[in-house]
């Protein structure tokens, strides 16, 4: 970043801190709130909270101040739950008080409190319940929508073989098979993998996650108060989130045109005629804004967690060949080669539910979660937290909790199974959130994890262009998201015998970069 900016941005900060200094009441009482170090005015708790490394920093003051703890983003105060047992008991035992939305920033200049994700009240009520059903009447989580993940599985597959076994880059072939099913279900059809405009909104979905999660993005987070008004990077997530929603207001418009009242074909159909049926309600919530930014929601979470933890998913098996050699071993046992992997398969494959399980604990693909807010004052813990108070419910804390997980930083199947090799389920497993929040595609998002992962396993051994020491696993990215690093894999046809004993083609590309080489913690 450069340096006149920083220089630039300290100062109206140290200015705007000054200013506060010298109009500021008396501070208002907080003994009552949880324990946490003296913020500084409107820089808050920059001293301890460090940019790139957020959750460490929350780690390192978990150990001093206990698992409820406050600290100051800039001038906004979070209060945080750090483990197992402090998340649960905040959005499960306490779900009402706890089930209001916090802000994320960035997305806070575009949605600003609209469509389901960042919505509160009565809205996010009236929002969830209908989405809930809609999504059910559409066939989430029944053979409808299983029948257009094993398409676009099958399609998949055969993007996989044009490869012809030789390196490549796996990550818009994952997020175009992710992003169609969501599309297939909110915008009615699939677009062909060559759609210029869908890889353009592909494009800049992961650019929105990638740019959520890097410095700038943090930066922002803390002091969007003044950030907002000063040129740089963050300004592109603004203008990328607002593209991909006008990709979403023309493809309204078209159902609009083309709406049949009797046999809604989607989300959006869905939402439109639940607008015409509230049109003379002044107060109703369905309204193009909350439809524009609730697609977007379903879009943009459909699309990028899904591939983000297929390509963290991936990736791991490189390392650990031989977490796919007993996977691919239990898929011909149950599944064979003849059919598509289906939904029914899972409770037979206990192996390959408990791996995909610990992908999505290890990948911890949201870590921070996304904020949630008090919907009352609330007495938790021996303190008191006034209404409106942000919350940050930590994911990874939870994933990678020592007292539910054992040795939780090391990749591990067997933690999900028990003695006689049956799954083995674990409550502090929820990668999707819990409580009143959690993630309302969660079914549609397992289904496509087992049946993208089992359906590439049917057909193809993964090889990597370095060797599997050289594979780094460490997350990447410790603000918004764990973004997946860069790197290439091979995905050589299964051609009988010991996938185990394949080798790369001989003629593969000299030199092509695997993942970045570093310590691995998993090991």
């Amino acid at each position: 970043m450069g340096g006149g900016y920083v220089t630039t941005l300290l100062l109206l900060v140290c200015i705007s801190g000054l200013i506060y200094l010298l109009v500021r009441r008396p501070r208002s009482q907080r003994s009552h709130l949880p324990p946490g170090p003296t913020p500084l005015p409107f820089l808050g708790n920059v001293l301890q909270l460090k940019v790139e490394g957020m959750l460490n920093s929350l780690r390192e003051l978990r150990d001093k101040y206990g698992p409820v703890f406050t600290v100051h983003l800039g001038p906004r105060r979070v209060v945080v739950l750090w483990g197992y047992e402090a998340v649960k008991e905040a959005l499960e035992d306490r779900a009402d008080e706890f089930s209001g939305r916090g802000k994320l920033a960035a997305f806070e200049e575009v949605v600003q409190g609209f469509g389901l994700l960042f919505s509160n009240g009565e809205r996010w009520w009236q929002l969830r319940r209908f989405s809930l059903a809609a999504l059910q009447d559409l066939g989430t989580g029944q053979r409808s929508v299983e029948k257009q993940i094993q398409d676009e599985a099958q399609r998949l597959v055969e993007e996989f073989k044009k490869t012809k076994g030789l390196p490549f880059d796996p990550t818009f072939f994952l997020s175009r098979s992710a992003s169609s099913v969501i599309c297939s279900i909110v915008f009615g059809q699939r677009f062909d993998y060559a759609d210029k405009s869908f890889l353009d909104l592909l494009v800049k979905t992961n650019q929105v996650f990638v740019r959520l999660s890097s410095t700038w993005g943090q930066l922002y987070e803390r002091f969007s108060w003044i950030m907002r008004f000063l040129p740089g990077p963050h300004k592109q997530i603004f203008q990328d989130l607002e593209d991909i929603n006008s990709f979403i207001l023309e493809r309204i418009k078209a159902n609009q045109v083309s709406l049949d009242r009797d046999n809604p074909r989607d989300f959006i159909d869905c939402f439109l005629l639940q607008m015409e049926k509230e049109i003379l309600n002044p107060a109703t919530e369905f309204h193009l804004r909350n439809l524009v930014l609730t697609a977007f929601n379903l879009f943009f979470v459909g699309t990028e967690t899904v591939s983000s933890t297929l390509r963290y998913g991936l990736l791991i098996l490189l390392k650990h060949p031989e977490v796919e050699e007993k996977m691919t071993q239990e898929i011909d046992r149950v599944i064979g080669r003849s059919r598509m992997p289906a939904v029914e398969d899972r409770s037979r494959m206990p192996y390959t539910n408990a791996v995909i399980h610990e992908i999505q604990r290890f990948s911890d693909v949201i870590p921070m979660n996304l904020p949630h807010a008090l919907t009352r004052d609330t007495h938790f813990r021996g303190y008191t937290i006034p209404k409106g108070t942000e919350v940050f419910p930590v994911l990874s804390s939870v994933l990678r909790d020592p007292s539910r997980f054992r040795d939780p930083e090391r990749f591990n199947p067997m933690r999900f199974l028990d003695e006689q090799g049956q799954f083995k389920a674990n409550e502090a497993s929820m990668p999707f959130s819990t409580g009143k929040r959690s993630c309302v595609g969660q079914e549609l998002a397992r289904m496509e994890l087992f049946i993208f992962l089992t359906a590439i396993l049917q057909n193809f051994t993964l090889k990597c262009p370095v060797p599997p020491r050289d594979i780094d696993l460490r997350l990447r990215g410790a603000g918004f998201a764990h973004v997946p690093p860069c790197y290439q894999l091979c995905a050589v046809p299964w051609g009988g015998g010991s996938r185990a004993q394949e080798e790369l083609p001989k003629d593969r590309p000299q030199g092509t970069a695997g993942a970045m080489k570093g310590p691995n913690p998993a090991t």
